[in-house]
């Protein structure tokens, strides 16, 4: 360990304790010791000091004791040039920064400093990370699709090569927070701004303050990783850690000049097992003696530096190289392209549209093959378009796939894949599916060389690519006039009415194997999810036919069969060979789970659920609320605390985690009475099942059982709620007791 870290670090954690509560002193004068202060959207109080201590700060006096717990962690400044040979040292001494740091940034958001807006560009850096959106990104940290996350601290020394960096960190899709030095009152995600580049969640680049502190954001973050997956407990300080360094792929890219604050919060990082990479010359830490992971590492070369972050942390990307010209990565999904940006335009309401994938024999594919099919004088008008006048086209998006394996049950599990394979490319924005799909291409792209049959090469590369084990050719037919659009049109809506026809009639009794994801056991080691015809992965983003297909492709990955067996309990959906494997593959947790019932040894929940399911004895029946809902239930708990009750591979009776279509399978809860004992659920989530709510309201009996459901709008509290209920005839008030 170098005496000049260690002193540079102790030096600041000295300096920022005496700095927070500087801040927290003038919070108190002007808001009172018993002010009550929370994070938006979080379960986890101040969630660093929380998980390190287990302390449940929630008013502006209790934050004196997590400044305690700091002041307990520092070791005496050191004299000038006195010698400082311990790690621990140094680990305590960021341990007191991240834990002043938190404090000082929730007195700031109190006095109405945080979050910060730049007064030069009018940036607005995001602040404090909601548990909404850790587990928003939860599917895509488990599935290895986001296989890390980075925190850059500084400017680079110019415009373009900061713009290089953060184009390499999206294409491998590595979520990138970025924070300024402090004292420079430039930074990267000015630098980006500068050039044009989309910043926020959607791009991947998060601007989360313009000092080396704002970085606590992003390890309060992790750490709630270790509470909300894990199941880990708060205070248990060493297991949190541990459980970082282990699964949460994290690094820190210190771009310019290094200062005491940078030192202390990188030792902090360090604490997570987060190594940092500095572009300057700087004494190293390298894994040797007692120190087994710990890093700060130097690359001054910055076409390397990407490289090195990776190799550093451990991580393990695999990309697949597109033949398009444009930069190509997951980071571009969330791209908006505005409609003066267009240049090509395609569906929507605006022109037919559709997107139809057929299985063919060997024979009748040509691999590799694309072909724009349209008139001389369309395909002249294309190559002539300029930026500035938007062109509004029909598109039929044909995909004919063969391989020895290929079952027509696969053709919407691939179709259904081709949304974010289009927007995987830089200046594509593309929404929708089948027959309802919407493209964008923009004015940028079309400079940069990308044109409408580059679309095909997207296509023939990333199905050759994540599907290779069922298809084995493929070609791309792409119809640009506007009468043999609408013909072929009809053809794929009669092949969609067939499918649809097909899963419906798909029940858990007409198979003999169900699947199971354990793709979250990365996250959350005891978990199982098993999903069925009737019930999907909680997550929302696995049917069974999805599984069935991954099942295909890759036979020793996470998604795999389960025999049923024999049938023990038909009402609560139980079954020995169900149960057996959820035993081995729980690690001996849990003897099994009931697929219809949360009172009766409910499914498991990671933590990436798009809703939770919980009783309301009160009303005799359930409440669901979905991901994304910041508001009070009746319950007296919101989204975020109600997680921590079934997150982690934990089983609660009366509380589940499931994906938002189960609500209207008729399995939904079905041994608890199902579908009539919904009582309350947020609007927002009312209006995305609309339609099949009222179907499921008439296949029940109740027409009109969508208006007997109380909502937010209509009571947030227990006794309005019941009001409600009762006033409308709600018929879960005169079910059989549910307890």
């Amino acid at each position: 360990m170098s005496r000049h870290i260690a002193a540079a670090a102790i030096r600041a954690s000295h300096k920022i304790v005496a700095e927070a509560e500087d801040a927290l002193n003038k919070a108190i004068a002007e808001k009172g010791e018993g002010y009550k202060f929370e994070w938006p959207d979080t379960a986890f109080y101040l969630p660093h000091i929380f998980g390190m201590t287990g302390i449940k700060i929630e008013t502006l006096g209790q934050m004196r004791e997590g400044l305690d717990y700091a002041r307990g962690m520092l070791t005496p400044e050191p004299a000038e040039n006195a010698y400082l040979p311990y790690l621990g040292e140094t680990l305590d001494a960021g341990q007191a920064t991240l834990f002043a740091e938190e404090i000082l940034l929730a007195a700031r958001t109190v006095t109405g400093l945080e979050p910060v807006v730049d007064a030069e560009t009018g940036l607005t850096y995001n602040g404090f990370i909601t548990d909404t959106i850790l587990r928003n990104l939860g599917i895509q940290l488990v599935d290895g699709s986001m296989p890390g996350f980075a925190v850059i601290i500084g400017k680079a020394p110019s415009e373009d090569v900061a713009v290089e960096i953060c184009r390499d960190l999206q294409q491998r899709n590595i979520l990138t927070f970025l924070c300024g030095d402090g004292i420079d009152s430039d930074n990267v995600a000015k630098q980006l701004m500068r050039k044009g580049v989309e910043l926020g969640w959607d791009a991947r680049l998060v601007p989360l303050g313009p000092n080396p502190y704002h970085a606590l954001y992003a390890a309060n973050w992790a750490c709630r990783g270790a509470l909300t997956f894990g199941g880990k407990k708060g205070g248990d300080a060493l297991s949190v850690l541990k459980y970082n360094k282990d699964r949460v792929f994290a690094f820190a890219m210190v771009m310019g000049p290094m200062n005491d604050l940078i030192w202390a919060t990188g030792a902090g990082a360090i604490t997570y097992g987060f190594p940092a990479i500095c572009d300057t010359e700087v004494p190293e830490i390298r894994p040797t003696g007692v120190c087994t992971y710990e890093h700060v590492v130097s690359q001054t070369d910055h076409k390397k530096l990407v490289d090195t972050c990776i190799e550093t942390r451990g991580l393990k990307i695999i990309t697949t190289k597109v033949p398009v010209p444009v930069a190509y990565g997951p980071a571009f999904e969330g791209e908006r392209i505005r409609k003066e940006d267009t240049l090509f335009e395609f569906g929507g309401t605006k022109s037919p549209s559709f997107e139809w994938i057929r299985t063919k024999e060997m024979e009748e594919v040509e691999d590799g093959k694309i072909e724009l099919i349209a008139s001389d004088e369309t395909l002249k008008k294309i190559e002539a378009a300029k930026p500035g006048t938007p062109m509004l086209l029909p598109l039929g998006l044909i995909v004919e796939v063969a391989g020895r394996k290929m079952n027509p049950d696969f053709e919407p599990v691939i179709e259904r894949k081709l949304h974010d394979y289009i927007n995987c490319a830089q200046g594509i924005w593309h929404m929708g599916q089948r027959d309802v799909n919407w493209m964008r291409i923009s004015n940028n792209a079309f400079s940069e060389g990308f044109r409408i049959k580059h679309l095909g090469d997207v296509m023939l590369t990333m199905i050759k690519a994540k599907f290779p084990a069922i298809v084995d050719k493929v070609q791309v037919k792409l119809y640009l006039e506007d009468a043999q659009v609408k013909e072929i049109q009809e053809d794929a809506r009669k092949v969609y009415k067939e499918r649809n026809e097909r899963v419906a009639k798909m029940t858990d009794e007409s198979v003999d194997v169900f699947y199971s994801c354990l793709l979250c056991q990365s996250f959350a080691p005891n978990h199982v999810c098993v999903i069925s015809p009737e019930r999907l992965g909680l997550c929302g983003a696995y049917n069974w036919l999805d599984a069935r297909a991954a099942n295909e492709i890759d036979p020793t990955g996470p998604n795999q069969p389960v025999l049923k067996g024999d049938c023990t309990d038909p009402v609560k959906g139980r079954w020995k060979g169900v149960d057996s494997y959820v035993w081995q593959n729980s690690h001996q947790s849990l003897e099994g789970f009931s697929a219809y019932s949360i009172m009766d040894a409910p499914m498991t929940s990671c933590g990436c659920f798009e809703c939770i399911v919980a009783l309301v004895p009160e009303a005799n029946g359930f409440m669901i609320v979905n991901r994304g809902f910041t508001g009070m239930t009746p319950i007296g708990m919101k989204f975020s605390t109600l997680a921590g009750t079934v997150g982690g591979g934990t089983q609660t009776p009366g509380f589940g985690g499931i994906g938002k279509y189960f609500i209207t399978s008729k399995k939904f809860l079905s041994a608890d009475g199902g579908f009539k004992r919904i009582v309350w659920m947020p609007k927002s989530l009312k209006e995305a099942l609309r339609e099949d709510l009222i179907r499921r309201s008439e296949e029940e009996g109740v027409p009109g059982f969508l208006d007997m459901i109380c909502d937010e709008t209509i009571a947030e509290e227990s006794d309005g709620m019941m009001e409600h209920l009762t006033k409308t005839g709600h018929p879960a008030l005169s079910m059989e007791s549910i307890l």
